[in-house]
C-alpha cells in the first residue's frame, strides 16, 4: 500500500465531509469543494479521521489511494487554512495592480496584459513588484499563478521576468569571443 495513502486524514472542528457513492464534499469556514471518486479507491469516515484503502492489489488502485488521500488533505487545509502563492516581478518598468476581479501587468510588451481573476480566488499587490495569489482550492491557485508566471518566465541571462517568490533562476553566462 502507498506511504501517502496509509496515513488518515483529520478532519478538525469545523469542517464537515461528506462520503457519497461517487463524490466527497468537504465544507468549512473557507468554503466548499467536492472531488469526483474513483472506482479503485474505499474511503472510510471513522471518529473524525479519513481512511483511504485500494480496493485491490493493483498498482493503479495502490497509486490511487495515496493521490486521493493527498487530494483530500489538500481540500481540508483549503477550507481551513487556504494556500498563498507569491511573486515578483523582475526588471526595468514591469508592474502589476490588482483592480477588483482583473490584474493589470506592464511586464515589458507594448500594451499592458490584463487578466481575469476565477472565482474563489484574492489577488493582492502589496508592492508593485510583488503578486499575492490566495484561495481554498490549491488546483486552481496553482494553474492561475502558473497563467500569470507563463505571460513572461524569468530569462536565463539577466534573469527578468515574473518568478515565484522562492524560486531560483541559474543565471547563463554569456557568450565569450
Amino acid at each position: 500500500m502507498s506511504r501517502v495513502g496509509k496515513m488518515p486524514v483529520a478532519v478538525p472542528d469545523g469542517v464537515t465531509v461528506e462520503v457519497k457513492q461517487d463524490q466527497i464534499n468537504v465544507k468549512g469556514k473557507g468554503g466548499a469543494l467536492s472531488l469526483a471518486l474513483s472506482t479503485l479507491v474505499k474511503v472510510e469516515n471513522k471518529d473524525g479521521k479519513l481512511s483511504f484503502t485500494p480496493i485491490d492489489e493493483s498498482r493503479e488502485a495502490n497509486a490511487m489511494s495515496g493521490t486521493f488521500r493527498q487530494l483530500v488533505n489538500n481540500m481540508v487545509v483549503g477550507v481551513t487554512r487556504g494556500f498563498e502563492k507569491k511573486l515578483s516581478l523582475v526588471g526595468v518598468g514591469y508592474k502589476a495592480a490588482a483592480q477588483g476581479a482583473k490584474l493589470n501587468l506592464q511586464v515589458g510588451y507594448s500594451h499592458p496584459v490584463n487578466l481575469d481573476v476565477p472565482k474563489g480566488l484574492e489577488v493582492k499587490t502589496p508592492t508593485p513588484t510583488e503578486i499575492v495569489v490566495t484561495g481554498f482550492d490549491k488546483q486552481v491557485l496553482g494553474q492561475f499563478a502558473a497563467e500569470i508566471r507563463a505571460i513572461r518566465p524569468p530569462e536565463p541571462y539577466k534573469g527578468k521576468g515574473i518568478r515565484y517568490a522562492d524560486e531560483k533562476i541559474t543565471i547563463k553566462e554569456t557568450k565569450k569571443k
